[in-house]
């Protein structure tokens, strides 16, 4: 795919890459370094309280999914961005005032407000001939954005928290004043579809893919259930400091941006979603099973390429099969409740992982989630193929 003379690949979304890269730049360094890494050795916090605290934050993005679809339906773009990423703003800069567990929660919560319309604007404006392909490219945004945030984290916390601290605060502000340049129309130039209208459209389109959504829960919960317990679970049972943690972060995350865009265009050209994810899923398992059993450091680096392969070969092929059921004329909304039904899993996955880590130990949380991950690949592999192509599935 050309990316020249593409207006998809014109200034806006030049402009919302950027924004997207920042943003989740910032909430991976706060999500998976700053609140374990701060929260635990700084503030003295257990890991439960830690995972109740990012529950928080992605309770009030799921929650907002829908409300924040429907809002872009009816307003401008840049109205809606500016409002959510003023409130996660307003979040980190609590953060410094979170030394009692109850503002160190709230301010996670009021983090996860502003995640949302970044995103749902990214989905609203990729075209359904190169679905896959484009989320490829919005994923390798989001990925390494994502990916760096922690790793970057990690290695100023080890020097000074503080200046670390305030260089995430910064960032926030910086994606907020970038939003001000984006483009004042709504997600949808169509006049709005009356809101009981689009209720029961979502509602037929739900019923159809009613067999998708345990595994679309339970897939983001055992990915979720990772984040309070990674650090620790690295430094405690694996034995492998700080430096060698970013190292893993950065061999995976390049692994998974690497692959996102190829595995989307064959994804488009193949048609096939289903072997995606059933390899995806599986081989995703396997991998998080070996990463338990306490290999030596260079093992793990394989491991860490293998996670990422996976994870690229799963998420272009998942957003395609979810565009099959997005109404036309209701992007907004549409991608706003798929992604709350989404938010389910990543936001009880924390809570989870965080009280069986505490119960159990950080082990028996991988071990779960390896579970759970070779469970969702079966259940790809036997469910009917009308399932995963837009069609009644009964």
């Amino acid at each position: 795919m050309k990316l020249t003379n593409n207006p998809w690949f014109g200034a806006e979304l030049r402009l919302i890459s950027i924004i997207l890269f920042i943003v989740e730049f910032v909430r991976g360094a706060v999500l998976i370094s700053l609140l374990p890494i701060y929260g635990q050795k700084t503030l003295g916090l257990s890991l439960d309280i830690i995972g109740v605290a990012i529950t928080a934050h992605y309770l009030t993005d799921t929650i907002l999914k829908m409300a924040i679809g429907y809002l872009l339906d009816r307003f401008s773009i840049r109205f809606v961005v500016q409002i959510g990423l003023l409130l996660s703003l307003v979040g980190v800069f609590l953060f410094q005032f979170a030394q009692l567990p109850w503002v160190f929660i709230a301010a996670a919560a009021l983090y996860g407000i502003g995640m949302s319309p970044i995103w749902i604007v990214c989905l609203t404006k990729v075209t359904k001939e190169q679905r896959a392909t484009q989320m490829g490219f919005l994923y390798t945004i989001w990925f390494v954005g994502l990916g760096s945030g922690p790793i970057v984290c990690n290695i100023l916390l080890d020097y000074n928290a503080i200046a670390t601290y305030y260089l995430l605060l910064a960032l926030a502000f910086v994606s907020w004043v970038l939003s001000f340049f984006m483009s004042g129309k709504r997600a949808n130039d169509l006049k709005p579809v009356p809101f009981r209208d689009q209720f029961a459209v979502l509602g037929s389109q739900l019923k159809q893919m009613r067999l998708l959504l345990p595994g679309m829960i339970l897939q983001t919960a055992g990915a979720s259930m990772l984040v309070p317990i990674l650090p620790s679970f690295a430094e405690k049972h694996l034995g492998i400091p700080g430096t060698q943690y970013s190292l893993l972060l950065t061999l995976g995350g390049i692994c998974a941006a690497a692959g996102l865009i190829p595995m989307g265009r064959l994804t488009d050209k193949l048609g096939g979603k289903k072997g995606f994810l059933v390899v995806g899923f599986i081989f995703f398992a396997v991998s998080l099973y070996l990463l338990a059993w306490k290999l030596p450091f260079w093992y793990c680096l394989i491991i860490a390429m293998a996670l990422g392969l996976s994870y690229a070969a799963v998420l272009p092929a998942w957003n395609a099969l979810l565009a099959a059921y997005v109404p036309p004329k209701q992007e907004g909304l549409g991608w706003g409740i798929l992604s709350t039904f989404e938010g389910i899993g990543v936001m009880v996955g924390p809570l989870a992982g965080g009280f069986i880590a505490t119960a159990y130990g950080e082990p028996s949380v991988v071990w779960i989630s390896a579970i759970l991950f070779g469970l969702i690949g079966l259940f790809y592999l036997f469910l009917p193929t009308r399932a995963l192509s837009g069609r009644a599935s009964g």
